[in-house]
């Protein structure tokens, strides 16, 4: 991490930490001691997700879990552990789903064990007054004034009467110390799962008709509106199950593309999916039961309706036709393109389900325009790119004329060469295919006729004795 302008290491491993290492030393200073030093970016945001990737992890264990940034958990694991064979049978458990180097504490209270875990031994269940006074986590100016006089223990500072403490040191320390002591309660706000969205209905008497089960369906929809519309939230993906009297179940699913909540859309999706069905939809001696979930919930904001009486929006309209496409013919069958990060043309976009939404299938963004009047790609690629014969001046030169499909074209203008370098760190998998693998040079051509294309020579001669010329796209 940046502090000033100088790099500080943020965390280090134990292999770190034995040859020296601290976090908050210079990155400088961490190469002068360790010259083999491997380092990473620091990424804030990666970390935070990890760290709530770890909370829900947790709750197998205890169903009060916090997370405490940057880099630790708290778990009130009361009345918990016996169930896993004691605490340190749990604590083994733990230890063994984080997969990763961490230090536990056990103690009576949240504060307590977070000191033990933080700057006592791992494992420690032991003694809050041997810790530093650093266990207070007190700014640095307070805890070089507990040094100055002498306290450098928790122990220093229980033996010393509180009144004297607060008048000299501050409230908060006598509060963190009361707090570490057991004295006072400290809190742990958990983390708690959201609360799913479902609703059922069960019936005394079996449904043995497909619209009635279709009204049910509704007016559970419309349940599960009114809970999503309490959490300003929308569904990406319905599911129903129909449960018939002689035990056997029917599973209905449908996605959108956009988060909805409108009853009345999703029922003419469940529609559409049940016209699909290869094998209809059979009510038998009747369904005793229908349940509704939507395991899939992202937040969706009120919208105000348009003043001309609420006409829909062209992109609400396009993203219905979607959604309904995608039921009826399958999701893999309705497609558009999405940006790769990748600097290879051909490769630059690839085909994924409409349906997918950026919200939840976040993808890298199009390159925006330069501004210039005259277009640097082409709109038509050929895939692919076609081979031509090319006369050049000099080696490595433009092209002075070319043969494309049995015609000659004489070269009036040419601008490049646009050089892309292949990737190499691709080239063990395939991905760049026929053409990868070698740098290739671009050049826009416009012939005689004022007809223009995109052309490039397949390696450098110091690459390839005899570099090939393909015809790769026309402009418009």
């Amino acid at each position: 991490m940046r502090t000033g302008n100088a790099l500080r290491l943020a965390q280090v491993d134990s292999h770190a930490r034995k040859a020296g290492l601290s976090a908050g030393m210079t990155l400088a200073d961490a190469r002068a001691r360790c010259p083999t030093l491997a380092t990473l970016p620091c990424d804030p945001a990666a970390e935070r997700q990890a760290l709530d990737h770890l909370a829900r992890a947790m709750l197998r264990f205890t169903p009060v879990v916090t997370p405490d940034p940057p880099d630790g958990l708290i778990l009130d694991v009361t009345g918990c552990a016996h169930l896993f064979g004691g605490e340190d049978a749990l604590a083994r458990r733990v230890l063994a789903a984080t997969r990763a180097t961490t230090r536990h504490a056990f103690a009576g209270n949240a504060m307590a064990a977070r000191a033990l875990a933080r700057h006592g031994a791992d494992g420690n269940r032991g003694d809050i007054h041997a810790l530093p006074v650093n266990a207070l986590d007190l700014p640095d100016d307070a805890l070089t004034a507990l040094r100055r006089a002498g306290l450098r223990t928790i122990g220093d500072l229980a033996r010393r009467p509180q009144a004297g403490l607060a008048a000299r040191f501050g409230e908060s320390a006598v509060m963190r110390l009361r707090q570490l002591l057991g004295e006072t309660a400290s809190p742990v706000a958990p983390r708690l799962p959201p609360v799913p969205v479902r609703a059922e209905a069960r019936f005394a008497e079996p449904l043995i008709r497909t619209d009635d089960a279709l009204e049910v369906i509704e007016d559970l929809l419309r349940q599960a509106a009114r809970q999503m519309e309490q959490r300003h939230a929308g569904g990406r993906r319905f599911a129903v199950t129909l449960e018939r009297s002689d035990g056997a179940r029917r599973r209905l699913a449908i996605d959108t593309g956009n988060p909805v909540r409108d009853p009345a859309t999703v029922l003419r999706l469940m529609r559409e999916r049940i016209d699909t069905l290869a094998d209809p939809l059979d009510p038998g001696f009747g369904f005793d039961a229908i349940l509704l979930d939507v395991p899939r919930v992202e937040p969706l904001a009120p919208r105000q309706d348009a003043l001309e009486g609420g006409r829909a929006a062209a992109d609400d309209t396009l993203d219905a036709l979607i959604d309904r496409l995608s039921v009826r013919l399958g999701a893999d069958r309705v497609t558009r393109l999405h940006p790769a990060d990748t600097h290879i043309p051909e490769a630059a976009q690839r085909l994924r389900p409409a349906i997918e939404n950026t919200v939840s299938a976040p993808v890298s963004t199009w390159p925006l325009a330069s501004g210039r009047d005259v277009a640097l790609r082409p709109l038509t690629l050929f895939d692919p790119p076609q081979p031509v014969a090319v006369i050049a001046g000099v080696p490595d030169g433009p092209p002075q004329r070319f043969r494309w499909r049995r015609k000659v074209h004489e070269v009036r203008l040419a601008e490049g060469p646009e050089r892309i370098a292949p990737e190499w760190w691709r080239r063990q998998d395939g991905h760049l295919g026929k053409l990868g693998g070698l740098t290739r040079d671009y050049y826009r051509i416009e012939d005689s006729e004022g007809r223009r294309y995109w052309m490039f020579r397949h390696g450098l001669f110091d690459e390839k004795s005899d570099p090939r010329w393909f015809l790769h796209g026309l402009f418009a």
